[in-house]
Protein backbone atom coordinates (compact mmCIF):
# COMPACT_ATOMS: atom_id res chain seq x y z
CA UNK A 1 0.00 0.00 0.00
CA UNK A 2 1.20 3.19 -0.94
CA UNK A 3 1.84 6.28 2.04
CA UNK A 4 0.39 9.61 1.89
CA UNK A 5 3.39 11.08 0.75
CA UNK A 6 3.63 8.85 -2.36
CA UNK A 7 0.45 9.39 -2.96
CA UNK A 8 0.46 13.14 -2.94
CA UNK A 9 3.60 13.18 -5.26
CA UNK A 10 1.84 10.77 -7.74
CA UNK A 11 -1.55 13.26 -7.38
CA UNK A 12 1.21 16.45 -8.78
CA UNK A 13 3.01 14.46 -11.40
CA UNK A 14 -0.86 13.42 -12.80
CA UNK A 15 -2.11 16.53 -12.12
CA UNK A 16 0.04 18.42 -14.00
CA UNK A 17 -0.14 16.11 -16.86
CA UNK A 18 -4.10 16.35 -16.76
CA UNK A 19 -3.42 20.20 -16.73
CA UNK A 20 -1.01 20.17 -19.59
CA UNK A 21 -3.26 17.49 -22.02
CA UNK A 22 -6.70 19.90 -20.87
CA UNK A 23 -4.80 23.25 -21.91
CA UNK A 24 -3.12 21.66 -25.14
CA UNK A 25 -6.81 20.71 -25.98
CA UNK A 26 -7.59 24.09 -25.38
CA UNK A 27 -4.85 25.28 -27.71
CA UNK A 28 -6.21 23.20 -30.52
CA UNK A 29 -9.27 24.38 -29.98
CA UNK A 30 -8.26 27.72 -30.72
CA UNK A 31 -9.50 28.98 -26.65
CA UNK A 32 -5.88 29.79 -25.80
CA UNK A 33 -2.32 30.33 -27.38
CA UNK A 34 0.68 28.83 -26.90
CA UNK A 35 2.58 30.86 -24.51
CA UNK A 36 -0.47 30.56 -22.05
CA UNK A 37 -0.03 26.89 -22.07
CA UNK A 38 3.83 27.19 -21.52
CA UNK A 39 2.98 29.50 -18.75
CA UNK A 40 0.73 27.57 -16.86
CA UNK A 41 2.02 24.42 -16.90
CA UNK A 42 5.85 25.61 -16.17
CA UNK A 43 4.13 27.64 -13.59
CA UNK A 44 2.59 24.74 -11.88
CA UNK A 45 5.84 22.78 -12.35
CA UNK A 46 7.04 25.53 -10.30
CA UNK A 47 4.34 25.48 -7.73
CA UNK A 48 4.77 22.11 -7.06
CA UNK A 49 9.00 22.63 -6.45
CA UNK A 50 7.62 24.95 -3.85
CA UNK A 51 5.39 22.55 -2.23
CA UNK A 52 7.85 19.92 -2.11
CA UNK A 53 10.35 22.40 -0.76
CA UNK A 54 7.58 23.29 1.92
CA UNK A 55 7.07 19.45 2.97
CA UNK A 56 10.57 18.18 2.78
CA UNK A 57 11.55 20.13 6.46
CA UNK A 58 8.32 18.39 8.06
CA UNK A 59 9.46 14.67 7.67
CA UNK A 60 10.90 13.07 10.79
CA UNK A 61 14.51 13.04 10.81
CA UNK A 62 16.73 11.50 13.56
CA UNK A 63 19.45 13.81 13.14
CA UNK A 64 19.86 16.96 13.96
CA UNK A 65 22.22 18.14 11.04
CA UNK A 66 19.60 16.28 8.54
CA UNK A 67 16.81 18.28 10.05
CA UNK A 68 18.70 21.70 9.38
CA UNK A 69 19.68 20.22 5.88
CA UNK A 70 16.42 19.93 5.59
CA UNK A 71 14.80 23.02 6.30
CA UNK A 72 17.34 25.20 4.30
CA UNK A 73 16.78 22.69 1.38
CA UNK A 74 12.70 22.81 2.43
CA UNK A 75 13.52 27.19 2.34
CA UNK A 76 15.23 27.09 -0.87
CA UNK A 77 13.22 24.85 -2.73
CA UNK A 78 10.25 27.17 -1.42
CA UNK A 79 11.49 30.35 -2.62
CA UNK A 80 13.11 29.15 -6.02
CA UNK A 81 10.00 27.33 -6.74
CA UNK A 82 7.87 30.26 -6.49
CA UNK A 83 10.69 32.75 -8.28
CA UNK A 84 10.54 30.07 -11.48
CA UNK A 85 6.23 30.36 -10.58
CA UNK A 86 6.44 34.09 -10.68
CA UNK A 87 8.70 34.19 -14.21
CA UNK A 88 6.81 32.05 -16.01
CA UNK A 89 3.79 34.02 -15.23
CA UNK A 90 5.21 37.51 -15.96
CA UNK A 91 8.32 37.78 -17.81
CA UNK A 92 8.86 37.22 -21.63
CA UNK A 93 9.20 33.05 -22.20
CA UNK A 94 13.20 33.17 -22.99
CA UNK A 95 13.72 35.32 -19.86
CA UNK A 96 11.51 33.21 -17.96
CA UNK A 97 13.73 29.94 -18.59
CA UNK A 98 16.97 32.22 -17.45
CA UNK A 99 15.45 33.54 -14.62
CA UNK A 100 13.38 30.45 -12.99
CA UNK A 101 16.04 27.98 -14.11
CA UNK A 102 18.67 29.77 -12.58
CA UNK A 103 17.00 30.15 -9.34
CA UNK A 104 16.14 26.21 -8.82
CA UNK A 105 19.72 26.27 -9.83
CA UNK A 106 20.49 28.79 -6.77
CA UNK A 107 18.30 26.76 -4.35
CA UNK A 108 19.98 23.59 -5.24
CA UNK A 109 23.59 25.59 -5.12
CA UNK A 110 22.63 27.05 -1.51
CA UNK A 111 21.32 23.41 -0.22
CA UNK A 112 24.47 21.52 -1.39
CA UNK A 113 26.94 25.06 -0.28
CA UNK A 114 25.53 23.99 3.20
CA UNK A 115 25.84 20.24 3.19
CA UNK A 116 29.83 20.93 2.32
CA UNK A 117 29.52 23.45 5.02
CA UNK A 118 28.33 21.16 7.54
CA UNK A 119 30.20 17.98 6.80
CA UNK A 120 33.44 20.52 6.76
CA UNK A 121 33.00 21.72 10.47
CA UNK A 122 31.98 17.97 11.65
CA UNK A 123 35.31 16.93 10.63
CA UNK A 124 36.69 19.76 12.44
Amino acid sequence: MMNSETKVSLAWGVGIIVLALGLSSARSAGHIDHDTVTRIVLGATGLMVAWFGNMMPKRFVPSELARKVHRVGGWSLVISGLIYSGAFAVLPIQTAVFVGGGAVVAGLAITIGYCQSLRTKARA
